[in-house]
């Protein structure tokens, strides 16, 4: 009979997954961070309560960026639509406010001062007429979350398993006994806090009802809820991947002679614990929604709660006219860069790559490419499993928060990748995908994050079209043999200490930059007022 080794709570990185925290989620909304998390955290708020909840407070720390951007960048939404149950990509996300007041769930937002440290923090009291719990999470970018505290009880819940949670107040042999016979976990994790002690039992597919039943009645058991996994990929135990930096991965390709895309495929292979030619499918998948997306932008997006209107359309025009300077290729990823920004700014279906703010860049400088070259999808599939490899060095080393480090975290990542995309799709070496990722983040270090009025749409739309500039120039420097000089590792340590350098007011928040201009507040106070 196996014994449990009981673990204590400890703080350890899962090696990104390319499907979970670089390419995805497909969410709609202005902000992956804000939005497509909140959802997430709002569906494991939903499951904490079993699906029975009658009062909401929400609380921002009024230093932290959701304050200042909880209503116009998609948060309050996302937490609506999340206690309701849905996913990133419903239709109905716009209608969630009146949704949960006819779900009867009376919400309370507040904005105090908690002292967290995290820009991304989100404090929920949920109550209904039996119970009470309290959940505090963070959104940490690109849609990831962690549930960082349940009732008081520090732990650390990524999404990326079935929760089993069991409230007890004292762990008897009876509790043992039951756990060691009947439960098939990854992982049984003991939590102690200030409110008692929380059992943690990690698993991959929800507890069968005979054990939840038996766990569920015995005597010390206070409480049972089970979270439903909210990541695409899911975690395992003893999971081990290849590599988890760039100069690790050139090491474990020496001989091999693999290109980024391959390299990517084998990493998520690994990763997720599936084939090769799942990964593969899968990003094919991706490519399809991308594909829809693009169409839509292309026929005009219609919004009323935006900055910018249709611009896609015009230089479209414009380029077919002869009006534009002769640009070749970047003109058409500037036309579909936008186009993808409208999507995003009109509420429809995108793919956070790496973020919902820069889901432009990356997306529209491959297809523009590959639609120029004349390549069939699958080519565009492995130049964005070679841009995800890129991202999953970003996202293990550095990050990819805005509220943490700036626009270089979203557009300056996305850039970034994109070259190392485009070396690819081109027929380049794994060498001169990390030399142009390692280019073109360079050329972006220190990139601020100031949107007027709170809506990701100005200057988001210029920044991911210069950041697919920029990653088109790297992309051709690396392939014409330009030396990076820097490794790429050493460039993304770079960016994790430049970003953070920057002021709170340039990070994300609406307090600095181009968002406190006069020209902005006339924007924010336009949108802000009632339209007649």
């Amino acid at each position: 009979m196996r014994e449990i080794s009981w673990k204590r709570h400890l703080a350890m990185a899962t090696p990104p997954s390319i499907f979970n925290d670089v390419i995805g989620p497909v969410m709609r909304g202005p902000s992956s961070s804000h939005c497509a998390a909140a959802l997430r955290i709002g569906r494991m708020a939903r499951d904490l309560m079993g699906g029975r909840i009658e009062r909401v407070r929400v609380e921002f720390d009024s230093r932290g960026s959701l304050a200042f951007t909880h209503a116009s960048q998609g948060s309050d939404m996302g937490i609506f639509g999340g206690l309701l149950g849905w996913d990133a990509q419903d239709e109905r996300l716009l209608d969630s406010a009146a949704a949960v007041e006819r779900a009867g769930i009376q919400i309370d937002i507040r904005i105090g001062d908690y002292g967290d440290a995290h820009p991304n923090t989100f404090r929920l009291t949920l109550s209904n007429s039996r119970e009470t719990h309290r959940m505090i999470a963070l959104s940490t970018g690109g849609g990831m979350i962690e549930v960082v505290a349940i009732d008081e009880v520090p732990l650390s819940i990524a999404g990326d398993y079935f929760e089993t949670l069991i409230a007890v107040r004292a762990v008897d042999m009876d509790m043992h006994e039951t756990l060691k016979r009947n439960v098939a976990a990854e992982e049984i994790l003991l939590h102690t806090g200030r409110s008692g002690t929380l059992i943690e039992i990690r698993s991959r597919e929800p507890l069968s009802a005979p054990v939840a039943m038996r766990l569920a009645g015995l005597k010390e058991t206070v409480w049972m809820r089970t979270l439903a996994p909210v990541l695409p990929v899911l975690s395992r135990r003893g999971l081990q991947v290849p590599f988890i930096t760039c100069s690790q991965m050139m090491e474990w390709n020496r001989g091999r002679h693999l290109d980024l895309a391959a390299l990517a495929t084998a990493y998520e292979s690994a990763r997720g614990g599936g084939a090769e030619g799942e990964v593969e499918d899968r990003m094919r998948e991706i490519v399809g929604i991308l594909r829809r997306s693009l169409s839509q932008g292309i026929a005009g997006t219609r919004f009323a709660d935006r900055i910018l209107g249709v611009q896609s359309a015009g230089f479209k025009s414009a380029m077919q006219n002869g009006a534009l300077l002769d640009a070749g290729m970047l003109n058409a990823m500037i036309h579909y860069v936008t186009a993808l920004m409208e999507v995003k700014s009109a509420m429809g279906v995108i793919v956070a790559a790496p973020t919902a703010g820069s889901c432009g860049c990356l997306p529209g400088a491959v297809m523009a490419a590959a639609d120029a070259m004349g390549r069939p999808e699958r080519d565009m599939a492995r130049a964005l499993l070679a841009a995800g490899m890129i991202g999953v060095f970003i996202s293990a080393h550095a990050t990819f928060a805005a509220e943490v480090c700036g626009c270089l975290a979203e557009c300056g990542a996305g850039s970034g990748m994109a070259a190392a995309a485009l070396v690819t799709l081109a027929g380049g070496g794994a060498q001169q995908a990390v030399d142009a990722a390692a280019m073109a983040l360079q050329n972006v270090l220190g990139l601020i994050c100031d949107p007027v009025a709170n809506r990701v749409e100005v200057p988001c739309l210029g920044r991911n079209v210069l950041a697919a500039s920029n990653a088109l120039a790297c992309a051709n420097m690396a392939l014409a043999g330009y030396d990076a000089v820097i490794p790429l590792d050493e460039v993304i340590e770079t960016m994790d200490r430049v970003g953070k350098s920057l002021p709170m007011e340039l990070r994300c928040t609406g307090l600095g930059g181009l968002s406190t201009t006069p020209a902005a507040k006339a924007v924010e106070k336009r949108l802000s007022s009632p339209q007649i």
